[in-house]
C-alpha cells in the first residue's frame, strides 16, 4: 500500500505530537517530516517528496499564509491543508484563495481530518458544509467588499488580535516582530478601514462575527 507522506508544520510540539499520534493509526498515512516555522516547511519541501502538508496559520515569524503562497509559487501541485485554531469564518476564505486545498479547525474531530487528508492527497478540495454554505454567499453577495477584505494577510491577523483585547507589545511577542512595525500595521488598518482607534476596531470586529 502507498502511504500518503505528510508533513506536520506547527510552532507547537505538543501539538505536532497529537496530530502525529492520531494518524500513526492510520495505514496508508505516514508523517514523514516536521517544521515549526516557515523556514523549516520550505528547506523541507525543497529536499523531500511530500504528499500533502498540514500547516498551521498562526507561526512564529512568517504567518501560515506567507508560507502558503511561497509554497504555491514553488510547488503549485502540493496539497496544503490549513489546519487552524481559528474559526472558519476568520481566515479559511483567505486561506483558500492563496492556493490551500483544505481548511480544519484544530477542534476537528480525528476522521475528519483523516477524511480532509485522503481528499486533498487526490487532487480534491475539502471544506466543510458550514464553509461551504459561507463561500456560496461570498461568492454570490454584490462586488462591495467589506473594509476587512482590503487588508492584507499580516494586516487582518493583527486586526482580529487587536480586536481580541492584546495590547502592540504583546503582538509583537506573539509574532516575533518589533512593536514599530505592530505600530505601522495597525497605523494602515486604521487607515484602509477609516477607523479612529481601537475601540472602532473591536466593535467592528464583533459586528461582523469576526472575534466572539
Amino acid at each position: 500500500m502507498k502511504k500518503i507522506r505528510i508533513l506536520i508544520a506547527d510552532d507547537h510540539p505538543i501539538v505536532r505530537a497529537g496530530f502525529k499520534q492520531v494518524l500513526s493509526d492510520t495505514p496508508d498515512m505516514e508523517v514523514t517530516d516536521e517544521a515549526g516555522n516557515g523556514q523549516e516547511v520550505m528547506a523541507c519541501v525543497r529536499k523531500k517528496k511530500l504528499d500533502v502538508i498540514l500547516l498551521d496559520i498562526s507561526m512564529p515569524g512568517r504567518s501560515g499564509l506567507e508560507v502558503l503562497k511561497e509554497l504555491k509559487e514553488e510547488l503549485p501541485k502540493l496539497p496544503v491543508l490549513i489546519l487552524s485554531m481559528y474559526p472558519e469564518e476568520q481566515y479559511a476564505i483567505r486561506a483558500l484563495r492563496a492556493g490551500a486545498s483544505g481548511y480544519l479547525t484544530k477542534a476537528s474531530a480525528p476522521n475528519e481530518l483523516i477524511s480532509a487528508i485522503r481528499k486533498v492527497a487526490e487532487g480534491g478540495k475539502y471544506i466543510s458544509a458550514t464553509l461551504g454554505e459561507r463561500l456560496t454567499e461570498f461568492l454570490g453577495s454584490d462586488m462591495t467588499r467589506p473594509p476587512h477584505e482590503l487588508l492584507s494577510d499580516r494586516e487582518y491577523q493583527v486586526m482580529l488580535m487587536i480586536a481580541s483585547g492584546k495590547t502592540v507589545s504583546a503582538i509583537a511577542d506573539e509574532l516575533c516582530l518589533s512593536v514599530k512595525t505592530i505600530s505601522t500595521y495597525r497605523t494602515h488598518i486604521l487607515e484602509k478601514m477609516r477607523m479612529k482607534n481601537n475601540a472602532e476596531i473591536t466593535f467592528y470586529a464583533v459586528q461582523n462575527g469576526l472575534v466572539g
